[in-house]
């Protein structure tokens, strides 16, 4: 989304220079037709936006085309209404575009600041997904602490201010590696998620799972907030893996292939990588996360899962 806004800051910034430009020029504001055109294509563009905002907020696996292209057509529809009504001399469409560039002028720094603090502070989310019960509940909308563990420098894998590093048994909200989007049509469209986890193995830590129960370092671990819906205890797949070929292959996301029953109740033992992290949804049984796609890279981190503001009657700092 930071990204996104981002972009649109841009184009606003850029269609500000264009406008400008124009007005310097009479010969330019005395061509009705450009100035009703441009109008009637930034009131449609404001509409597609407004339409991918509520279609971010509201449709739980991301923005959909369906509420953009509403808005847009309504926006069209709109600035043509203002075209045709009142506004059929050429002073009118000239203030009708003069409007247009106080609003772009006023609102592009605001975007750009939003995506600043979007890919630097913090972030709103909402939860897609069963995987995090019964921690979180589909539709729980959160904020996320991107701060704390550092701000990732554009086009590296650097982090600058960084606060501190990730803990164990911390609710962590990442970009989904590669190896987890294993719908075909969305590896094709180049589709990036943001998934929430656990994380509940660090760089160096031996992570095995026996009989649905997690032990790091082979010491059992007490997670209260973990939760097994399935009473079924499946015995691991013979992979016929030795444990070096068994690590590469999991590094390598290969067991995403796998079903739940074939490695989730009993899985590993494997080695958390060097800057990297061992990821689990809270609902064992209905958690795609490390045990089937691999180790979690840390630039692919975002933040810590802080603060569940909606509902309100959900509302609380997430332990």
């Amino acid at each position: 989304m930071e990204t996104t806004l981002f972009w649109i800051g841009c184009g606003l910034g850029g269609y500000a220079y264009v406008l400008r430009q124009i007005f310097k020029r009479e010969t330019l504001l005395s061509r009705r037709a450009l100035i009703a055109t441009l109008h009637v294509i930034f009131i449609a563009a404001v509409g597609g936006l407004i339409g991918f905002v509520f279609s971010a907020s509201m449709d739980l696996h991301g923005p959909s085309p369906v509420w953009p292209i509403r808005g847009a057509v309504a926006g069209f529809l709109w600035g043509m209404i203002q075209v045709w009504r009142g506004h059929g001399g050429p002073e009118g469409t000239t203030s009708l575009l003069a409007g247009d560039l106080e609003w772009v002028e006023t609102s592009f720094s605001a975007i750009l600041l939003a995506a600043v603090i979007m890919y630097s502070i913090v972030q709103a989310f909402k939860i897609p997904s069963g995987s995090m019960e019964d921690t979180l509940q589909i539709g729980d909308h959160l904020f996320v602490n991107k701060f704390i563990y550092g701000i990732r420098v554009p086009f590296t894998t650097h982090r600058v201010f960084k606060w501190r590093d990730v803990r164990h048994q911390e609710i962590i909200v990442f970009e989904a590696p590669e190896s987890a989007i294993i719908s075909r049509e969305e590896r094709e469209h180049n589709v990036r998620k943001d998934f929430i986890k656990r994380a509940v193995g660090l760089a160096g830590d031996v992570i095995e799972v026996k009989n649905k129960h997690l032990f790091v370092n082979g010491v059992s671990q007490q997670e209260p907030y973990a939760i097994y819906r399935d009473p079924m205890v499946y015995p691991a797949e013979h992979l016929a893996l030795g444990p070096q070929d068994y690590q590469r292959v999991w590094e390598s996301g290969k067991f995403s292939q796998l079903r739940r029953e074939e490695i989730g109740d009993n899985f590993g033992p494997i080695k958390v990588p060097p800057e990297s992290y061992f990821v689990m949804g809270d609902n064992r049984d209905g958690s795609f996360d490390s045990r089937f796609w691999g180790p979690l890279p840390n630039r692919l981190l975002k933040g810590k899962a802080w603060i569940v503001y909606w509902p309100l009657t959900r509302a609380k700092v997430i332990h």
